[in-house]
């Protein structure tokens, strides 16, 4: 018997370990910019809806409550410009990390089939169409792309690792690329609360979409603008025949939000006060971090949105790493995604602001 892993590539982050030892043997403790896990605590009324919903014998729906879909598309409205969403335009899911990588294996893709995603990217893209036995492309510009045989695009704008921003004339052409050729396209736009430098837009704006949402969905997740990644709450808006087709699969594999998670979900979008609370850290930190970076000799390239910087000593990521690494500062490789990024590192401003403090003494050693 055949095994699926052997599909897939090595799993980058435990190419790491030597390197996080190393960092963890410092004598002040490690600072890990790496993973860029939230460190700060979940809103308390977050944490409120989550216990006053603890008592939920039930199972829950895979499309959600009423009450969580009605948050989905309000937010969607508020935040994205999105216009005339029903329930049936959006989709809670477990995490995005999840559905990225099964996405295309819900779509039925296969063999013969083809999936894009940009040059440097979120590893998971190539990771789902491994697991579909799909043809994993990478691009430079989407709309450059050969239509052939291609099933599926993403976009990711804010990106991973780059913390590039898309303008709106981007994903227009891109969106209107992709109807042109028959191609569904996600756009992941799981940072757009956190731009800096720019503003990011949703491909469901009625300036990007048309006002139409045939052949699109965006995705959206609450771990960094919420700090709830260990809450797996995301979801995704748009095409309502795409996310039909996903209900019901869903469905079948009994995929679906735990109750109390969904309650919490529902608090979460309805507030953009702790929103702000959390920007404003991770605004100091960034600050911080780029400068202490800068002045060490480091380039900071794109950078414009996202919960990293991505910056270069032009030299190899790797001696780069463990050039930190002997500092007690943790990064992660460029070429964790692909290989357009040997010569950078990703580095997170994610940890406290204790540790961040840290990293910055350690950096002008």
């Amino acid at each position: 018997m055949g095994t699926v892993s052997s599909r897939l590539p090595v799993f980058p982050w435990d190419r790491l370990e030597p390197y996080k030892a190393t960092a963890a043997a410092h004598a002040d403790g490690i600072v890990d910019l790496s993973v860029g896990t939230p460190v700060d605590p979940v809103p308390a009324l977050v944490q409120k809806a989550l216990t006053d919903a603890a008592d939920s014998p039930g199972y829950p729906t895979v499309w959600g409550t009423a009450a969580l879909r009605d948050a989905l598309t309000g937010w969607a409205e508020r935040r994205l410009g999105a216009t005339g969403l029903a329930h049936t335009n959006v989709l809670p899911v477990v995490g995005s990390k999840e559905l990225v990588a099964w996405l295309p294996t819900q779509l039925g893709l296969g063999a013969g089939d083809r999936v894009a995603y940009p040059r440097l990217a979120y590893p998971t893209y190539e990771v789902g169409a491994r697991l579909a036995g799909a043809e994993p492309v990478v691009y430079d510009d989407p709309w450059e792309l050969d239509p052939a045989g291609l099933k599926l695009l993403w976009l990711n704008s804010p990106s991973n690792p780059t913390g590039r921003v898309l303008s709106a004339e981007e994903l227009r052409r891109t969106v209107a690329w992709a109807r042109e050729h028959g191609v569904l396209l996600f756009s992941d736009e799981c940072y757009i609360e956190l731009g800096w430098e720019a503003d990011p837009v949703s491909v469901l704006h009625p300036d990007v979409c048309g006002g139409s949402y045939d052949g699109i969905v965006s995705v959206h997740s609450l771990s960094k603008r919420s700090n709830l990644a260990g809450y797996r709450a995301a979801f995704l808006a748009g095409d309502a025949a795409v996310l039909g087709e996903l209900l019901q699969i869903r469905k079948h594999g009994g995929m679906m939000i735990p109750a109390p998670v969904q309650a919490a979900t529902v608090a979460a979008l309805g507030d953009t006060e702790h929103v702000g609370e959390q920007r404003e850290r991770y605004a100091r930190r960034r600050t911080a971090l780029r400068e202490a970076l800068e002045a060490a000799g480091f380039r900071i390239e794109h950078s414009q949105a996202s919960l990293y910087l991505w910056a270069t000593r032009d030299e190899s990521c790797w001696d780069t790493v463990a050039d930190l690494a002997k500092r007690g500062v943790l990064v992660a490789p460029g070429d964790f995604y692909g290989t357009a990024g040997e010569r950078f590192v990703r580095v997170a401003f994610t940890a406290t602001d204790e540790r961040v403090d840290a990293a910055v003494r350690r950096l002008a050693q």
